[in-house]
């Protein structure tokens, strides 16, 4: 899996390409880390070309959404294939992960209360 990192203001936005799978999921893991390690927690994944995700792949955006949170920030999805989104519907994660129809959707209603 090839990520691309880039910024939209304070939303770091790794845009994803390949197969979310046990073999690529820590990959991920470790880049999400580097960004909450450096107070950068107002995260987007671009999961655009994101052909296949299996359970590894899924528990990894499940772990972490948690750290996500855990260091009060945000994490949003945008851009699933339909066999993608038909995965988060079959597992209900449609209802716990914030996703949109696209990135810039994602990126506009991306900031974290302040209150």
């Amino acid at each position: 899996m090839d990520i691309n990192m880039t910024e939209n203001g304070t939303i770091q936005v790794l845009s994803l390409n390949g197969k979310l799978d046990l073999a690529n999921a820590a990959n991920l893991k470790d880049n999400v880390k580097s960004l909450l390690n450096d107070h950068k927690n107002q995260i987007h994944l671009n999961m655009k070309d994101v052909d296949f995700i299996n359970s590894s792949g899924l528990g990894a955006l499940v772990s972490l959404m948690k750290e996500v949170r855990v260091a009060k920030g945000r994490l949003t999805l945008s851009n699933l294939a339909p066999y993608v989104n038909e995965i988060f519907e079959i597992t209900q994660l449609s209802h716990v992960f914030e996703i949109y129809q696209t990135m810039e959707e994602a990126v506009a209603g991306s900031t974290v209360p302040t209150t």
